[in-house]
């Protein structure tokens, strides 16, 4: 078995580091604008883990804080994500013998960013380390930073 100091010689650690730390941003520009439109300060951390999708995510903020429909904030959402099923098939071979368990971990983690760090790469060992790297720490940065102290619980709908 290789190890992983091995693995991760070949992949951009130093780009991917910085794509987390850029879309860390994104998750704190995310949790701002959902207190500031009257949501609960629980709502972006928990859309961050279920949903995690930024421009979903975003969306359906969008929709809820003009005072749109809710089912149509989903739908819209859901309709966003669609790109990401031909995305999933493009890195088919990094969930290439692999548990259910960790197919379907790995099926949450595709992100624009992750399988873009993932194709890059030009060998197989490579490419799934770039996505499991790339998709763990987008998972770990952004929940994290969604959350941000409102400085005012007045709603978009008072």
């Amino acid at each position: 078995m290789r190890s992983t100091w091995r693995t991760l010689q070949g992949v951009n650690i130093r780009d991917i580091a910085l794509v987390c730390l850029a879309d860390a941003l994104v998750g704190a520009s995310f949790g701002a604008i959902s207190v500031a439109a009257g949501l609960p300060l629980w709502l972006p951390v928990v859309m961050s883990l279920v949903v995690f999708a930024g421009s979903s995510q975003f969306i359906f903020v969008g929709i809820l804080a003009a005072g749109g429909n809710p089912v149509a904030a989903v739908a819209s959402a859901l309709l966003a994500n669609i790109r990401l099923v031909p995305l999933g098939f493009s890195i088919g071979e990094v969930f290439r013998n692999v548990s259910p368990l960790k197919r379907l971990l790995g099926t949450h983690l595709i992100t624009d960013e992750a399988v873009a760090f993932s194709v890059a790469e030009k060998d197989e060992s490579s490419r799934r380390t770039a996505f499991w790297l790339c998709g763990i720490g987008l998972f770990v940065t952004i929940p994290l930073h969604s959350v941000s102290m409102p400085h005012s619980r007045r709603s978009c709908w008072d």
